[in-house]
Protein backbone atom coordinates (compact mmCIF):
# COMPACT_ATOMS: atom_id res chain seq x y z
CA UNK A 1 0.00 0.00 0.00
CA UNK A 2 1.47 3.40 -1.00
CA UNK A 3 1.57 6.29 1.00
CA UNK A 4 1.48 9.80 -0.18
CA UNK A 5 2.62 13.32 1.48
CA UNK A 6 1.32 15.30 -1.52
CA UNK A 7 -1.34 17.01 -0.26
CA UNK A 8 -1.64 19.90 -2.81
CA UNK A 9 -4.95 22.26 -1.61
CA UNK A 10 -7.18 22.07 1.59
CA UNK A 11 -11.00 23.37 0.35
CA UNK A 12 -13.85 23.09 2.78
CA UNK A 13 -14.39 19.50 3.61
CA UNK A 14 -12.28 17.93 0.79
CA UNK A 15 -8.72 17.64 0.13
CA UNK A 16 -6.35 17.20 -3.24
CA UNK A 17 -3.65 14.69 -3.28
CA UNK A 18 -1.26 14.57 -6.50
CA UNK A 19 -1.01 10.50 -7.04
CA UNK A 20 0.90 8.27 -9.54
CA UNK A 21 -1.16 5.62 -10.22
CA UNK A 22 -5.18 4.81 -11.24
CA UNK A 23 -7.24 5.64 -7.96
CA UNK A 24 -10.95 4.54 -7.78
CA UNK A 25 -13.86 6.72 -7.52
CA UNK A 26 -15.47 6.15 -4.32
CA UNK A 27 -12.14 4.49 -2.57
CA UNK A 28 -11.77 4.68 1.12
CA UNK A 29 -8.57 6.71 2.25
CA UNK A 30 -6.66 7.20 5.69
CA UNK A 31 -5.24 10.57 6.11
CA UNK A 32 -2.72 10.09 9.18
CA UNK A 33 -2.17 14.07 10.40
CA UNK A 34 1.28 15.38 11.96
CA UNK A 35 -0.40 15.10 15.08
CA UNK A 36 -0.96 11.28 14.19
CA UNK A 37 -4.25 11.89 14.05
CA UNK A 38 -5.87 9.15 11.56
CA UNK A 39 -8.61 10.11 9.78
CA UNK A 40 -10.86 8.46 7.00
CA UNK A 41 -12.28 10.08 4.04
CA UNK A 42 -13.64 8.46 0.28
CA UNK A 43 -12.06 9.76 -2.95
CA UNK A 44 -15.05 11.56 -4.84
CA UNK A 45 -13.30 13.00 -8.02
CA UNK A 46 -10.17 11.16 -9.81
CA UNK A 47 -8.23 11.78 -12.61
CA UNK A 48 -4.36 10.75 -14.14
CA UNK A 49 -2.92 12.49 -11.49
CA UNK A 50 -5.18 14.32 -8.98
CA UNK A 51 -7.56 12.51 -6.56
CA UNK A 52 -10.08 14.34 -4.78
CA UNK A 53 -10.95 13.23 -1.37
CA UNK A 54 -14.00 14.38 0.81
CA UNK A 55 -12.99 13.77 4.38
CA UNK A 56 -15.87 12.49 6.33
CA UNK A 57 -14.42 13.71 10.21
CA UNK A 58 -13.57 17.51 8.32
CA UNK A 59 -10.31 18.78 7.31
CA UNK A 60 -9.27 20.25 10.51
CA UNK A 61 -6.07 19.46 11.74
CA UNK A 62 -4.79 18.40 7.76
CA UNK A 63 -1.53 20.09 6.04
CA UNK A 64 1.23 19.26 3.51
CA UNK A 65 3.08 17.24 5.87
CA UNK A 66 -0.06 14.57 6.42
CA UNK A 67 -0.01 10.95 4.75
CA UNK A 68 -2.12 9.61 2.90
CA UNK A 69 -2.92 6.13 1.84
CA UNK A 70 -5.92 4.64 -0.21
CA UNK A 71 -7.35 1.11 1.00
CA UNK A 72 -8.15 0.04 -2.36
CA UNK A 73 -11.80 -1.00 -1.67
CA UNK A 74 -14.98 1.16 -0.98
CA UNK A 75 -16.89 2.10 2.18
CA UNK A 76 -18.78 -1.04 3.51
CA UNK A 77 -21.13 -1.33 6.43
CA UNK A 78 -20.45 -4.25 8.72
CA UNK A 79 -24.05 -6.23 9.15
CA UNK A 80 -25.59 -8.50 11.71
CA UNK A 81 -28.77 -9.09 13.45
CA UNK A 82 -26.85 -8.33 16.49
CA UNK A 83 -27.06 -4.27 15.16
CA UNK A 84 -31.00 -4.58 16.25
CA UNK A 85 -30.78 -2.38 19.77
CA UNK A 86 -27.81 -1.00 19.19
CA UNK A 87 -26.87 3.31 18.49
CA UNK A 88 -24.25 4.22 15.77
CA UNK A 89 -22.86 7.18 14.53
CA UNK A 90 -23.76 8.51 11.18
CA UNK A 91 -20.47 6.77 9.78
CA UNK A 92 -22.14 3.23 11.27
CA UNK A 93 -19.53 2.92 14.39
CA UNK A 94 -21.25 1.92 17.76
CA UNK A 95 -21.65 5.13 20.31
CA UNK A 96 -24.06 3.63 22.97
CA UNK A 97 -21.22 2.04 25.18
CA UNK A 98 -22.03 -1.89 24.31
CA UNK A 99 -20.08 -4.32 22.93
CA UNK A 100 -18.20 -4.29 19.67
CA UNK A 101 -20.14 -5.32 16.43
CA UNK A 102 -18.69 -8.59 15.15
CA UNK A 103 -20.16 -8.58 11.59
CA UNK A 104 -21.53 -11.66 9.83
CA UNK A 105 -20.31 -9.50 6.59
CA UNK A 106 -19.84 -6.21 5.37
CA UNK A 107 -21.48 -5.00 2.51
CA UNK A 108 -20.96 -2.12 0.14
CA UNK A 109 -23.15 1.02 1.17
CA UNK A 110 -23.72 1.87 -2.45
CA UNK A 111 -26.35 -0.82 -2.83
CA UNK A 112 -27.28 -2.08 -5.75
CA UNK A 113 -31.01 -1.10 -7.63
CA UNK A 114 -34.09 -3.54 -7.46
CA UNK A 115 -34.23 -4.98 -10.84
CA UNK A 116 -37.69 -3.69 -12.19
CA UNK A 117 -38.63 -7.46 -13.30
CA UNK A 118 -37.74 -8.92 -9.72
CA UNK A 119 -39.96 -6.27 -7.67
CA UNK A 120 -43.38 -7.18 -5.86
CA UNK A 121 -45.91 -4.79 -5.94
CA UNK A 122 -46.31 -3.44 -2.62
CA UNK A 123 -50.05 -4.08 -1.61
CA UNK A 124 -49.83 -5.09 2.69
CA UNK A 125 -50.62 -2.74 5.11
CA UNK A 126 -49.11 -1.42 7.61
CA UNK A 127 -50.76 0.18 10.68
CA UNK A 128 -49.03 3.02 12.14
CA UNK A 129 -51.40 3.97 14.50
CA UNK A 130 -51.65 7.23 13.34
CA UNK A 131 -55.83 7.72 11.99
CA UNK A 132 -54.75 10.41 9.20
CA UNK A 133 -52.29 7.96 7.65
CA UNK A 134 -53.72 4.17 8.29
CA UNK A 135 -57.27 5.95 7.71
CA UNK A 136 -56.71 8.14 4.86
CA UNK A 137 -53.58 7.74 3.85
CA UNK A 138 -51.78 4.11 4.29
CA UNK A 139 -49.09 3.40 3.92
CA UNK A 140 -47.97 -0.54 2.47
CA UNK A 141 -44.76 -2.59 2.62
CA UNK A 142 -42.07 -1.63 0.29
CA UNK A 143 -43.69 1.71 -0.15
CA UNK A 144 -41.80 5.17 0.22
CA UNK A 145 -44.04 7.52 1.91
CA UNK A 146 -42.60 10.80 2.91
CA UNK A 147 -43.54 13.67 5.45
CA UNK A 148 -43.38 17.12 3.76
CA UNK A 149 -42.78 19.58 7.17
CA UNK A 150 -41.54 22.77 7.84
CA UNK A 151 -38.99 24.50 10.26
CA UNK A 152 -40.50 24.21 13.83
CA UNK A 153 -43.69 21.56 12.96
CA UNK A 154 -43.57 18.47 15.37
CA UNK A 155 -42.27 16.27 12.69
CA UNK A 156 -40.06 14.71 15.23
CA UNK A 157 -42.73 13.88 17.46
CA UNK A 158 -44.45 12.21 14.47
CA UNK A 159 -41.32 10.14 13.78
CA UNK A 160 -41.12 9.19 17.25
CA UNK A 161 -45.02 7.76 17.34
CA UNK A 162 -44.53 6.18 14.18
CA UNK A 163 -41.34 4.50 14.73
CA UNK A 164 -42.51 3.63 18.45
CA UNK A 165 -45.77 2.37 17.30
CA UNK A 166 -45.42 0.83 13.62
CA UNK A 167 -46.62 -2.92 12.81
CA UNK A 168 -47.87 -5.53 10.95
CA UNK A 169 -51.23 -6.82 11.65
CA UNK A 170 -50.86 -10.21 10.79
CA UNK A 171 -47.44 -10.60 11.63
CA UNK A 172 -48.77 -9.78 15.62
CA UNK A 173 -51.80 -12.66 15.35
CA UNK A 174 -49.80 -15.80 15.50
CA UNK A 175 -46.31 -16.87 16.74
CA UNK A 176 -45.83 -18.13 12.71
CA UNK A 177 -42.04 -19.56 12.79
CA UNK A 178 -42.39 -18.81 9.00
CA UNK A 179 -43.63 -15.11 9.66
CA UNK A 180 -41.67 -12.08 9.32
CA UNK A 181 -40.70 -9.72 12.19
CA UNK A 182 -40.68 -5.80 12.32
CA UNK A 183 -38.16 -3.65 12.70
CA UNK A 184 -37.49 -0.28 12.53
CA UNK A 185 -34.73 1.71 11.32
CA UNK A 186 -34.04 5.18 12.18
CA UNK A 187 -31.05 7.48 10.45
CA UNK A 188 -31.02 11.59 12.08
CA UNK A 189 -29.12 13.49 10.01
CA UNK A 190 -27.80 16.96 11.12
CA UNK A 191 -30.30 17.10 14.20
CA UNK A 192 -29.01 19.02 17.21
CA UNK A 193 -27.80 17.18 20.52
CA UNK A 194 -31.46 18.25 21.86
CA UNK A 195 -33.21 16.73 19.27
CA UNK A 196 -30.97 13.35 19.65
CA UNK A 197 -32.04 12.69 23.50
CA UNK A 198 -35.51 13.57 23.28
CA UNK A 199 -34.94 10.49 20.40
CA UNK A 200 -33.38 8.52 22.62
CA UNK A 201 -35.34 9.15 25.91
CA UNK A 202 -38.56 8.35 23.61
CA UNK A 203 -36.32 5.05 22.22
CA UNK A 204 -35.21 4.17 25.74
CA UNK A 205 -38.80 4.41 27.65
CA UNK A 206 -40.67 2.34 25.44
CA UNK A 207 -38.38 -0.20 24.74
CA UNK A 208 -38.71 0.31 20.81
CA UNK A 209 -34.71 0.66 20.96
CA UNK A 210 -34.88 -3.14 21.06
CA UNK A 211 -36.61 -3.53 17.90
CA UNK A 212 -34.26 -0.47 16.40
CA UNK A 213 -31.34 0.31 15.23
CA UNK A 214 -30.27 3.86 15.42
CA UNK A 215 -27.89 6.02 13.17
CA UNK A 216 -27.29 9.78 14.70
CA UNK A 217 -25.90 12.27 12.80
CA UNK A 218 -25.41 15.85 14.48
CA UNK A 219 -25.12 18.92 13.29
CA UNK A 220 -22.27 19.53 14.63
CA UNK A 221 -20.73 16.81 13.09
CA UNK A 222 -18.85 17.04 9.65
CA UNK A 223 -21.26 17.91 6.93
CA UNK A 224 -19.99 15.19 4.67
CA UNK A 225 -20.80 12.59 6.98
CA UNK A 226 -24.15 13.23 6.24
CA UNK A 227 -24.08 11.85 2.76
CA UNK A 228 -22.80 8.71 4.20
CA UNK A 229 -25.65 8.15 7.07
CA UNK A 230 -28.78 7.03 4.85
CA UNK A 231 -26.71 4.74 2.72
CA UNK A 232 -25.09 2.86 5.65
CA UNK A 233 -29.30 3.12 7.27
CA UNK A 234 -30.03 1.04 3.65
CA UNK A 235 -27.56 -1.31 3.55
CA UNK A 236 -28.74 -1.98 6.97
CA UNK A 237 -32.28 -2.15 6.18
CA UNK A 238 -31.77 -4.50 2.96
CA UNK A 239 -29.40 -7.26 4.79
CA UNK A 240 -32.31 -7.33 7.62
CA UNK A 241 -35.20 -7.53 5.21
CA UNK A 242 -33.71 -9.61 2.26
CA UNK A 243 -31.42 -11.69 4.13
CA UNK A 244 -33.18 -11.75 7.54
CA UNK A 245 -36.74 -11.63 6.13
CA UNK A 246 -37.85 -8.40 8.47
CA UNK A 247 -39.92 -6.17 7.35
CA UNK A 248 -38.22 -3.09 7.98
CA UNK A 249 -39.43 0.44 8.30
CA UNK A 250 -36.62 3.34 7.12
CA UNK A 251 -37.47 6.65 9.29
CA UNK A 252 -34.81 9.23 7.79
CA UNK A 253 -34.82 12.56 8.99
CA UNK A 254 -33.91 15.45 7.84
CA UNK A 255 -33.37 14.61 4.23
CA UNK A 256 -33.16 18.48 4.00
CA UNK A 257 -29.89 18.94 6.03
CA UNK A 258 -28.70 15.58 3.91
CA UNK A 259 -29.79 17.72 0.56
CA UNK A 260 -27.70 20.76 1.71
CA UNK A 261 -24.28 18.58 2.85
CA UNK A 262 -24.97 17.85 -1.04
CA UNK A 263 -24.82 21.67 -2.16
CA UNK A 264 -22.06 22.10 0.35
CA UNK A 265 -19.90 19.67 -1.04
CA UNK A 266 -20.87 21.08 -5.01
CA UNK A 267 -19.74 24.48 -3.62
CA UNK A 268 -16.59 22.86 -2.27
CA UNK A 269 -15.74 21.38 -5.34
CA UNK A 270 -16.61 24.48 -7.71
CA UNK A 271 -19.47 22.90 -9.62
CA UNK A 272 -22.34 24.60 -11.70
CA UNK A 273 -24.93 24.89 -9.42
CA UNK A 274 -28.42 24.17 -10.18
CA UNK A 275 -31.84 25.14 -9.10
CA UNK A 276 -31.01 27.50 -5.96
CA UNK A 277 -27.61 26.57 -5.54
CA UNK A 278 -28.28 22.34 -5.20
CA UNK A 279 -26.15 20.13 -7.51
CA UNK A 280 -27.56 19.49 -10.74
CA UNK A 281 -27.70 15.54 -10.27
CA UNK A 282 -28.96 15.99 -6.88
CA UNK A 283 -32.59 14.35 -8.28
CA UNK A 284 -30.19 11.19 -9.51
CA UNK A 285 -29.07 11.29 -5.96
CA UNK A 286 -32.02 11.19 -4.26
CA UNK A 287 -33.35 8.48 -6.58
CA UNK A 288 -30.54 5.95 -5.51
CA UNK A 289 -31.76 6.31 -1.61
CA UNK A 290 -35.66 6.68 -2.44
CA UNK A 291 -35.76 3.48 -5.07
CA UNK A 292 -34.06 1.49 -2.55
CA UNK A 293 -37.52 0.77 -1.14
CA UNK A 294 -39.40 -1.78 -1.87
CA UNK A 295 -40.02 -6.41 -2.20
CA UNK A 296 -38.60 -8.89 -4.32
CA UNK A 297 -40.23 -11.36 -5.08
CA UNK A 298 -39.20 -14.94 -3.26
CA UNK A 299 -38.29 -12.87 -0.10
CA UNK A 300 -40.12 -12.53 2.87
CA UNK A 301 -39.08 -8.98 3.72
CA UNK A 302 -39.78 -5.64 2.53
CA UNK A 303 -37.86 -1.73 3.01
CA UNK A 304 -40.40 0.55 3.38
CA UNK A 305 -39.49 4.15 3.88
CA UNK A 306 -40.83 6.65 4.97
CA UNK A 307 -38.00 10.25 4.67
CA UNK A 308 -38.89 13.24 6.39
CA UNK A 309 -37.76 16.85 5.28
CA UNK A 310 -38.64 20.71 6.05
CA UNK A 311 -39.24 22.48 3.53
CA UNK A 312 -37.94 26.01 3.85
CA UNK A 313 -40.13 28.46 4.19
CA UNK A 314 -43.30 25.52 3.89
CA UNK A 315 -42.67 26.27 0.10
CA UNK A 316 -43.23 22.59 -1.40
CA UNK A 317 -42.03 23.87 -4.99
CA UNK A 318 -38.34 24.19 -3.62
CA UNK A 319 -36.37 21.65 -5.22
CA UNK A 320 -36.16 19.42 -2.30
CA UNK A 321 -39.96 18.67 -1.78
CA UNK A 322 -40.20 18.94 -5.90
CA UNK A 323 -37.93 16.48 -6.42
CA UNK A 324 -38.61 13.84 -3.71
CA UNK A 325 -42.07 14.23 -4.83
CA UNK A 326 -41.69 12.79 -8.40
CA UNK A 327 -39.77 10.08 -7.16
CA UNK A 328 -42.24 8.70 -4.21
CA UNK A 329 -45.27 7.44 -4.22
CA UNK A 330 -47.25 10.18 -2.43
CA UNK A 331 -46.55 12.53 0.51
CA UNK A 332 -47.93 13.44 4.33
CA UNK A 333 -48.46 17.13 5.08
CA UNK A 334 -47.74 18.57 8.37
CA UNK A 335 -49.46 21.93 8.28
CA UNK A 336 -48.44 25.11 10.42
CA UNK A 337 -52.51 26.36 10.57
CA UNK A 338 -53.85 22.59 12.41
CA UNK A 339 -50.45 23.29 14.43
CA UNK A 340 -51.21 26.43 15.87
CA UNK A 341 -54.90 25.42 16.57
CA UNK A 342 -52.99 22.72 18.87
CA UNK A 343 -53.79 19.48 16.64
CA UNK A 344 -51.57 16.32 17.66
CA UNK A 345 -50.37 14.97 14.75
CA UNK A 346 -51.08 18.35 12.87
CA UNK A 347 -51.74 16.35 9.38
CA UNK A 348 -53.28 17.97 6.89
CA UNK A 349 -55.02 15.30 4.74
CA UNK A 350 -56.12 17.18 1.93
CA UNK A 351 -53.04 17.53 -0.03
CA UNK A 352 -51.35 14.39 1.37
CA UNK A 353 -51.77 10.98 -0.36
CA UNK A 354 -50.88 7.78 -0.52
CA UNK A 355 -50.33 6.34 -4.13
CA UNK A 356 -50.14 2.90 -3.13
CA UNK A 357 -53.14 3.01 -0.84
CA UNK A 358 -55.64 1.56 -2.63
CA UNK A 359 -54.10 -1.59 -3.37
CA UNK A 360 -53.09 -2.25 0.12
CA UNK A 361 -56.97 -1.39 2.05
CA UNK A 362 -60.12 -3.43 2.27
CA UNK A 363 -61.33 -6.91 2.68
CA UNK A 364 -58.56 -9.22 3.45
CA UNK A 365 -55.99 -6.57 4.11
CA UNK A 366 -57.40 -3.52 6.54
CA UNK A 367 -61.70 -3.83 6.30
CA UNK A 368 -64.04 -4.05 3.47
CA UNK A 369 -65.50 -1.03 4.24
CA UNK A 370 -62.42 0.89 4.27
CA UNK A 371 -62.26 2.95 1.05
CA UNK A 372 -65.79 3.76 1.22
CA UNK A 373 -65.16 5.43 4.42
CA UNK A 374 -61.95 7.15 3.56
CA UNK A 375 -63.28 8.71 0.06
CA UNK A 376 -66.36 9.81 2.15
CA UNK A 377 -64.76 11.96 4.66
CA UNK A 378 -62.43 13.09 2.12
CA UNK A 379 -65.46 14.61 0.21
CA UNK A 380 -67.18 15.67 3.30
CA UNK A 381 -64.18 17.26 4.73
CA UNK A 382 -63.22 18.80 1.74
CA UNK A 383 -66.99 20.49 1.37
CA UNK A 384 -66.73 22.08 5.33
CA UNK A 385 -63.13 23.64 4.46
CA UNK A 386 -64.84 25.38 1.21
CA UNK A 387 -67.79 26.42 3.41
CA UNK A 388 -65.71 27.99 5.93
CA UNK A 389 -64.28 30.40 3.15
CA UNK A 390 -67.60 30.67 2.72
CA UNK A 391 -68.74 31.60 6.27
CA UNK A 392 -66.44 34.06 6.31
CA UNK A 393 -68.19 36.10 3.83
CA UNK A 394 -71.67 35.41 4.62
CA UNK A 395 -71.57 34.03 7.91
CA UNK A 396 -73.48 30.73 9.26
CA UNK A 397 -77.25 31.94 8.97
CA UNK A 398 -77.23 32.07 5.63
CA UNK A 399 -76.04 28.81 5.03
CA UNK A 400 -78.57 25.46 4.63
CA UNK A 401 -79.41 22.83 7.24
CA UNK A 402 -77.13 20.20 5.28
CA UNK A 403 -74.24 23.03 4.78
CA UNK A 404 -73.71 23.22 8.73
CA UNK A 405 -73.66 19.76 9.01
CA UNK A 406 -70.58 19.71 7.08
CA UNK A 407 -69.11 22.28 8.87
CA UNK A 408 -70.02 20.54 12.07
CA UNK A 409 -68.16 17.52 10.10
CA UNK A 410 -65.09 19.63 9.34
CA UNK A 411 -64.53 20.69 12.80
CA UNK A 412 -65.13 16.96 14.33
CA UNK A 413 -63.09 15.37 11.75
CA UNK A 414 -60.21 18.01 13.03
CA UNK A 415 -60.87 17.04 16.76
CA UNK A 416 -61.66 13.94 17.00
CA UNK A 417 -60.03 12.34 14.16
CA UNK A 418 -56.80 13.82 12.98
CA UNK A 419 -55.95 15.45 17.11
CA UNK A 420 -55.04 11.71 18.89
CA UNK A 421 -51.92 12.86 21.07
CA UNK A 422 -48.74 11.74 20.18
CA UNK A 423 -49.16 8.90 22.80
CA UNK A 424 -52.65 7.60 21.70
CA UNK A 425 -52.23 4.35 19.22
CA UNK A 426 -55.25 3.32 17.41
CA UNK A 427 -55.52 0.28 15.72
CA UNK A 428 -57.17 0.40 11.81
CA UNK A 429 -60.85 -0.75 13.40
CA UNK A 430 -60.66 1.71 16.46
CA UNK A 431 -59.76 4.23 13.35
CA UNK A 432 -63.02 3.29 11.05
CA UNK A 433 -65.10 3.24 14.01
CA UNK A 434 -64.73 7.06 14.93
CA UNK A 435 -64.34 7.28 10.77
CA UNK A 436 -68.31 6.03 11.18
CA UNK A 437 -69.28 8.20 14.45
CA UNK A 438 -68.19 11.41 12.22
CA UNK A 439 -70.53 10.85 8.91
CA UNK A 440 -73.35 9.40 11.43
CA UNK A 441 -73.55 13.28 12.05
CA UNK A 442 -74.54 13.66 8.03
CA UNK A 443 -77.71 12.44 6.35
CA UNK A 444 -77.89 9.17 5.08
CA UNK A 445 -78.79 10.44 1.43
CA UNK A 446 -75.56 12.75 1.80
CA UNK A 447 -73.01 9.30 1.69
CA UNK A 448 -73.19 8.92 -1.68
CA UNK A 449 -69.42 7.46 -1.80
CA UNK A 450 -70.28 4.26 0.69
CA UNK A 451 -72.25 0.99 -0.08
CA UNK A 452 -75.60 0.90 1.07
CA UNK A 453 -74.82 -2.58 2.70
CA UNK A 454 -72.18 -0.47 4.32
CA UNK A 455 -74.35 1.60 5.71
CA UNK A 456 -77.08 0.05 6.80
CA UNK A 457 -73.97 -2.00 9.06
CA UNK A 458 -72.42 1.15 10.15
CA UNK A 459 -74.59 4.21 10.47
CA UNK A 460 -75.15 5.44 13.73
CA UNK A 461 -78.31 7.32 13.80
CA UNK A 462 -79.09 9.96 16.26
CA UNK A 463 -80.90 9.26 19.33
CA UNK A 464 -82.96 12.13 18.38
CA UNK A 465 -83.59 11.10 14.98
CA UNK A 466 -84.46 7.34 15.76
CA UNK A 467 -86.41 8.68 18.58
CA UNK A 468 -88.19 10.53 16.19
CA UNK A 469 -88.46 8.37 13.51
CA UNK A 470 -90.15 5.69 15.75
CA UNK A 471 -92.73 8.12 16.99
CA UNK A 472 -93.32 8.42 13.13
CA UNK A 473 -93.91 4.96 13.23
Amino acid sequence: MKEYQTITEISGPLVYAEVDEAIGYDEIVEIETAQGETLRGQVLESSEDVVAIQVFEGTSGIDRDASVRFLGETMKMPVTEDLLGRVLDGSGRPIDDGPEIVPEERQDIVGAAINPYSREYPEEFIETGVSAIDGMNTLVRGQKLPIFSSSGQPHSELAMQIARQASVPEEEEGDDEDGSEFAVIFGAMGITQEEANEFMEDFERTGALERSVVFMNLADDPAVERTVTPRMVLTTAEYLAFEKDYHVLVILTDMTNYCEALREIGAAREEVPGRRGYPGYMYTDLAQLYERAGRIKGREGSVTQIPILTMPGDDDTHPIPDLTGYITEGQIYVDPDLNSQGLQPPINVLPSLSRLMDDGIGEGLTRADHADVKDQMFAAYAEGEDLRDLVNIVGREALSELDNKYLDFADAFESEFIDQGFDENRDIDETLSIGWDLLSMLPKDALNRIDEEFIEEHYREDESEREVLEAAD
